[in-house]
């Protein structure tokens, strides 16, 4: 901030700093008690430029106005709640798990139907507002928050984007793996010299609308310690919870925040590291794992269309023989996954792409006959 002239000539437009955190507050959609406590913050500092003085507090209140100004007040996405289109988009991106599309789409159902619901109570103009309050609203049947439990590569992340996707919802990943303090998600006080807000407001601010889909990915990989652990469910008990997240309130911007918009899943890989209390929030959706004529219907129509896309190759340069699928799925025994298989069909593709940018050939069927040229004996299995 630069120095303000003393005495009855100075002149507010000479201080170029404040004038801009002032316009940011007044032409920001935000709410009124916030507006008002910027206000006030950046009074002093015009207090502090009327006597000559420099205040170190600008940097640290532009900071907390800028991320009160990237929280998207007021702005949600439209819900596309065609459930026949969100199992047109499950299908396209996921082979098989009948029973966890069936279990979502139940999900959407009663989301519809609530949304339907409350539509027609903000349309009758006969009802109190204490009426309109006995909704569902807060309940567990309305806002169940799904947990996707399995495996590695069984698909639960890419399910979570299919279902965003299907919505029309903004899609952001919380990774909380080796988490272990609470503020990572609640965010650190204005008041500390490494302050910011944590992941969540940081997921809305990224997104742009108050109702993104996020997914909080390994739930169950938190920090081992107990404390630390505890202190993390805890405040994912609060931010998952339906009667506490309409007000949550990030440390930082010290305001209450409404998340009850926004769609939360989780993902683990077993439920044994979740706490008794926040288990008692998730519905817990299991993906089983694929079994070798999944898999193999996976890699024909889902993986090695999309791996040969991603090399750069055609049709007519890589194509496999319908009797090598059951030695490329499991080429040194069964994986339950299909990580291991992706990465074993782009190996392939790659060492045909080198081939044919080396003239080596101008196109390569791959057989049971020469299928190890292009996967090693001693291939590793990782999943």
């Amino acid at each position: 901030m630069t120095t303000a002239p003393t005495g009855s000539n100075f002149d507010l437009s000479q201080l170029p700093e404040i004038n801009d955190l002032l316009r940011l507050i007044n032409t920001t959609q935000i709410p009124a008690e916030l507006k008002q406590r910027l206000s006030t913050m950046t009074s002093r500092l015009v207090l502090a430029a009327k006597v000559g003085g420099y205040s170190s507090e600008f940097e640290s209140i532009k900071k907390y106005a800028d991320w009160i100004a990237a929280i998207p007040w007021g702005q949600y996405t439209q819900d596309n709640l065609s459930l026949e289109q969100v199992k047109v988009e499950m299908d396209a991106h996921h082979y098989g798990l009948e029973d966890v599309k069936d279990h979502i789409l139940e999900y959407l159902a009663v989301m519809k139907l609530q949304v339907d619901s409350t539509q027609q109570l903000e349309q009758n103009p006969t009802l109190t507002d204490q009426e309109k309050m006995k909704t569902l609203k807060g309940s567990s049947s309305n806002a169940p928050v799904l947990c996707f439990v399995g495996i590695q590569g069984v698909g639960k992340t890419s399910m979570a984007k299919s279902i965003a996707n299907a919505l029309g919802r903004r899609f952001v990943r919380i990774s909380l793996g080796a988490m272990g303090n609470s503020m990572e998600l609640r965010g650190r006080n204005k008041g500390e010299s490494d302050a910011e807000p944590g992941q969540v407001i940081k997921a809305l601010a990224n997104t742009k609308v108050m109702n993104p889909l996020i997914l909080l990915d390994e739930i169950d990989k938190v920090s081992g310690q107990a404390a630390l652990r505890a202190d993390v469910m805890a405040a994912l008990l609060e931010i998952l919870d339906p009667e506490q997240n309409a007000t949550f309130v990030d440390h930082y911007i010290d305001y209450p925040v409404d998340l009850s918009k926004c769609i939360f899943i989780t993902t683990a890989n077993n439920l044994g590291g979740i706490s008794t209390a926040l288990l008692d929030r998730l519905e817990v959706i299991r993906f089983s794992s694929y079994s070798a004529a999944d898999k193999k219907v996976i890699a024909k129509n889902y993986l090695f269309p999309k791996v040969r896309k991603a090399v750069g190759l055609s049709e007519q340069q890589l194509q496999f023989t319908d009797d090598v699928w059951d030695l490329i799925i499991n080429p040194l025994g069964f994986d339950a996954g299909i990580r291991q298989l992706e990465r074993n069909l782009t190996r392939v593709a790659r060492k045909v792409a080198k081939r044919i940018v080396q003239g080596m050939a101008t196109s390569v069927t791959v057989n049971p006959q020469n299928f190890r040229e292009f996967i090693p004996q001693d291939i590793e299995v990782y999943s």
